[in-house]
């Protein structure tokens, strides 16, 4: 069994959820005002949606968009769920914004009580980046390339290099941006909450949705860390 068909992926559940309702491609074309190319492309893994098209289409459909990255297999989760999807970047979610390039891992896991980013930082300032950001949990940051600078409501700012972290209250006004003369960072976050609702919490964040990213994510976001002799590897 290959790896398509041990996770799904956006395109699939996009296909599924088409399917359910008993629409073609062109009746779902005409439903969100999204091109039928489009839509196939997505369907067949070979394209994502960016976050404005992903709004459009939730709205479209009078859906929720957790429900675009819902696998509808069960409502009731037994006390073993052994559930688990691998994170690729050619699957997330990406969203790219004035600060940050957002890469949302593991899509198509429901309810999720922790929520998996793979993020690019590009603003260089306080002043660059804006308002500090509040959201609903807590969450953990690790960094993967470059130093940045934490920015928090009650804590005078932190640089971090590569291999520190830090954990910290998401109610807490926050922002990350480069530290001082350096170029663009790399972190691995994860978000946490009893919020069901916190992945669309987390999107609805993204007002400033500019461009999509490259098409080959991985290439961009991979970190520059070689594991050393011994490190054991998860």
């Amino acid at each position: 069994m290959d790896a398509k068909a041990r996770h799904s992926t956006l395109g699939s559940l996009l296909r599924s959820l088409r399917l359910r309702n008993r629409w073609t491609l062109k009746e779902m074309s005409q439903r969100t005002d999204i091109p039928v190319s489009t839509l196939s492309k997505v369907e067949h893994d070979h394209l994502t949606l960016t976050y404005d098209k992903l709004v459009q289409l939730s709205q479209r459909l009078n859906i929720r968009m957790s429900e675009l990255f819902a696998d509808p297999t069960g409502d009731v989760e037994p006390a073993v769920t052994a559930r688990r999807s691998i994170g690729r970047t050619e699957d997330a979610v990406r969203v790219s914004t004035k600060n940050y390039d957002y890469y949302y891992l593991c899509p198509e896991l429901r309810r999720k009580r922790m929520i998996p980013i793979l993020t690019r930082i590009r603003a260089k300032s306080a002043e660059e980046f804006g308002s500090l950001v509040h959201h609903s949990g807590e969450e953990y940051i690790y960094v993967l390339e470059g130093s940045i600078k934490v920015l928090t409501e009650f804590y005078d700012p932190v640089i971090l290099n590569v291999g520190e972290s830090i954990y910290l209250d998401s109610k807490m006004g926050h922002a990350y941006v480069t530290a001082e003369g350096g170029g663009e960072a790399v972190v691995l976050g994860v978000c946490s909450s009893p919020d069901e609702s916190l992945l669309e919490s987390l999107l609805s964040l993204h007002t400033d949705t500019t461009t999509p990213a490259p098409s080959k994510p991985a290439d961009r976001v991979r970190p520059a860390i070689k594991p050393t002799k011994g490190r054991k590897r998860s």
